[in-house]
């Protein structure tokens, strides 16, 4: 039984990103975050409710011959804050990038708000929403004071 727990569930990447310590159930909103689709043409793992001792269960990423930039970062944030990333090279890890959520999110995704003064194109303002509350997440529209719903949120990435 021991064995069978400790069991790799998905193969090593020869290069490429890993994204561990998601929370549970938001492998699939991280996708669509990263804007990876069934358009993707590199190879992507998931695994979902794998056991973990810090959370629980946890969901894992694995995609080949990728690695994020910093913007895809910030968007990960707003969903994995607490997640790990690393940097896959030659089935090494190269790199450990960090996930930062400050009390602020600045031009990562639009306000979901349709009339708010950012959807205006002649007035050129950065996106700006606060962090309300880390869990559950919870932002804030810094014009309009609006409430921001996680779901929109991701089609409303810039």
């Amino acid at each position: 039984m021991s064995n069978e727990h400790n069991m790799r569930r998905v193969t090593a990447i020869r290069n490429g990103t890993v994204i561990d310590h998601i929370p549970h159930g938001q492998a699939m909103r991280v996708l669509e975050m990263l804007n990876i689709n069934k358009a993707t043409s590199v190879p992507v793992s998931m695994v979902m409710n794998v056991p973990s001792k810090k959370m629980g269960t946890k969901d894992i990423i694995k995609v080949e011959d990728r690695e994020l930039t910093q913007s895809e970062l910030n968007r990960l944030a707003l969903v994995a804050p607490e997640a790990q990333v690393a940097i896959i090279r030659a089935y090494s890890v190269a790199e450990k990038l960090t996930i930062e959520l400050g009390d602020e999110v600045t031009n990562v995704v639009r306000c979901t708000f349709s009339n708010c003064i950012t959807t205006n194109p002649r007035e050129p303002l950065a996106h700006r929403l606060k962090v309300v509350s880390r869990e559950p997440m919870a932002l804030r529209c810094h014009y309009c004071g609006r409430p921001q719903d996680l779901e929109e949120l991701i089609r409303n990435l810039l």
